[in-house]
C-alpha cells in the first residue's frame, strides 16, 4: 500500500512538473540555456587556461577536457575536444588584459542563463540587484576554474603519491588498482556537486538539500539514457554532417545541450512541484 501511494505521488509530481514546464515556455528556456552555454564554454576555458598559465600550471587543458566532456558521449564530444585543444594549446599572456576580462564576462553569461531558467522553474522573484547577481556569476566562473586547477594539481601529484605509497606501503597496492576509474569518478563527483550548487545558490530563495534531491536524481537518471540515445541516433540515422558540413560539430553539441538543458529545467520543475504537492498534503492533514 505504501509503495502504491508513493507511485501515485510520483505520478502527480511528474504530471504537474511537465505541465508547468510546457506552460512556462520550458523548451524556449532550454534553447536559451543551451546557446548560452555554448557561447560561454570557449571563453570559460580560455580564461581558465590564461589563469593556469599565470599560476604556472600547464595541465589545465587536459584536465578541463576530461572533467567537462567525460560525461558526454564520445561521438558528440570529440569534434569539440579537437577545437578546444587547438585553442587552449596556444600560449596566452592576456590574463590581465581586456581580452581575458571579456572572456570572463561571456563565461558568466552561461551562469546567468541557468539562473533565469531556475528562477522561472522554482517560481521565485529575484529581488537581488543586477550587480550582485552578476558578481555571483563571476564568482561561479572563478570557482569553476579553481576546481579544475585543483583537480589538475591533484592529478599531477597522484602518480608521485602512488609511487611513494607502493615503495613504502606495499599492502596498499591492491587498493591503487581503483585508480583506473579515477577520471570518470571525478567527472561524476563534479557533476553532482555542480547540480547541488546550481539549485541551491543560483535561483532566489532558500532550499534544503533534501528538497533539491528529487530533481537532481531525475537529471542524473535521465542524463545517461538521453546521451546514449542521442549518440545512437547520430550513428544510425542522423544527417547532421551532410546538412551542416563544417558546422556539424557545433550543431550536434548545441542539440545535445538543448536536450540536457530541458532535463535540467524539468528537474527544477519536479522540485517545485514536489514542494507544492507535499505542502498541500500537509495542510490537508493539519486541517483534517
Amino acid at each position: 500500500m505504501k509503495l502504491y501511494k508513493f507511485a501515485i505521488l510520483v505520478f502527480h509530481i511528474l504530471r504537474l512538473a511537465l505541465k508547468r514546464f510546457s506552460r512556462d515556455d520550458g523548451w524556449a528556456f532550454a534553447s536559451h540555456v543551451a546557446l548560452s552555454v555554448i557561447l560561454a564554454l570557449f571563453p570559460f576555458l580560455i580564461f581558465g587556461a590564461a589563469l593556469a598559465a599565470f599560476l604556472g600550471s600547464g595541465d589545465f587543458s587536459e584536465t578541463a577536457v576530461h572533467v567537462i566532456f567525460d560525461a558526454w558521449p564520445q561521438s558528440i564530444a570529440e569534434p569539440l575536444i579537437g577545437e578546444i585543444r587547438n585553442v587552449l594549446t596556444n600560449q596566452r599572456g592576456d590574463l590581465l588584459t581586456y581580452g581575458a576580462l571579456g572572456a570572463l564576462i561571456f563565461a558568466s553569461n552561461g551562469v546567468e542563463a541557468l539562473r533565469v531558467a531556475l528562477n522561472r522553474a522554482y517560481r521565485v522573484k529575484d529581488n537581488r540587484g543586477w550587480i550582485k547577481t552578476r558578481l555571483q556569476s563571476l564568482l561561479f566562473v572563478f570557482i569553476g576554474c579553481a576546481v579544475l586547477l585543483s583537480i589538475s594539481f591533484f592529478l599531477v601529484l597522484l602518480p608521485l603519491a602512488k609511487s611513494l605509497a607502493t615503495k613504502h606501503a606495499p599492502w596498499i597496492i591492491p587498493y591503487l588498482e581503483l585508480g583506473g576509474y579515477q577520471p570518470e569518478l571525478i567527472t561524476i563527483t563534479v557533476l553532482i556537486i555542480g547540480l547541488f550548487v546550481c539549485h541551491k545558490w543560483l535561483p532566489a530563495g532558500n532550499r534544503t538539500f533534501r528538497s533539491m534531491l528529487p530533481g537532481i536524481m531525475f537529471t542524473l537518471m535521465c542524463w545517461i539514457p538521453a546521451s546514449l540515445g542521442f549518440a545512437s541516433y547520430l550513428e544510425g540515422f542522423s544527417t547532421y554532417v551532410s546538412t551542416y558540413a563544417g558546422l556539424a560539430g557545433i550543431m550536434i553539441a548545441l542539440v545535445f545541450l538543448y536536450m540536457i538543458a530541458a532535463i535540467f529545467i524539468i528537474g527544477a520543475e519536479i522540485n517545485s512541484a514536489a514542494a507544492r504537492i507535499t505542502s498541500n498534503q500537509s495542510s490537508l492533514s493539519v486541517s483534517g
